[in-house]
């Protein structure tokens, strides 16, 4: 598994309905890209849940490399590029999955990266993020199904040559509280191998 998101930062006075109508019209040419387990179209607003910028930032978890490599030479993100410039694009290692519930598409995203410190041992701050995503899905619930996560999916991936760690999780309705890190809208998701990529660590 192949973690993957760019960030486009727009003008503070940038009509974000611009881009929501970019996701409606096109979002869904992904729903059945090969090797994709899923990309979420996420959207930060200035002034809304704390976000000083408006932002288009998609996520994707891949399942295969032939399926990202596909989609970073193909038509659609040389698309992307032509219209916004080519963004740089950071990709980590896919260290864990969590499962949520899945029924319905999520509504928003939580994303937090850190930096491990040299005396820490990667293997086990791996652990440690897949064990709170798990914590945090079995004890959030949706307030109008009890005993069902508000966690759609959760996902933990480390980028090596900076010792980066990333947790990106997808929720149904508002994110919890005590749901750490940057929050994001999500307009669509396409999902064509999610259920194809193994819950767990992956190491």
């Amino acid at each position: 598994m192949y973690a993957m998101q760019y960030e486009i930062t727009l003008p503070a006075d940038y009509d974000m309905g611009i881009i929501r109508k970019r996701v409606a019209d096109k979002g869904r040419l992904l729903d059945a890209h090969p090797g994709l387990g899923l990309k979420a179209y996420l959207v930060r607003e200035r002034g809304q849940d704390g976000s000083p910028v408006n932002q288009y930032a998609p996520f994707y978890l891949w399942r295969t490399a032939e399926g990202m490599n596909g989609f970073l030479w193909g038509p659609g993100f040389r698309g992307l590029s032509a219209d916004f410039g080519r963004p740089a694009v950071h990709h980590w290692l896919g260290a864990g999955l969590v499962e949520g519930t899945r029924t319905d598409a999520p509504t928003t995203a939580t994303r937090t990266t850190v930096r491990l410190p040299e005396t820490a041992d990667p293997a086990e701050a791996l652990e440690q993020a897949v064990a709170e995503l798990a914590r945090l899905a079995a004890f959030t619930e949706l307030p109008a199904r009890p005993g069902q996560s508000a966690l759609h999916t959760g996902a933990v991936a480390v980028d090596p040559s900076r010792w980066e760690l990333l947790t990106l999780a997808l929720w149904h309705g508002p994110a919890p509280e005590d749901a750490p890190g940057t929050r994001y809208q999500v307009l669509h998701l396409s999902r064509p191998e999610l259920d194809r990529l193994p819950a767990g660590r992956h190491w």
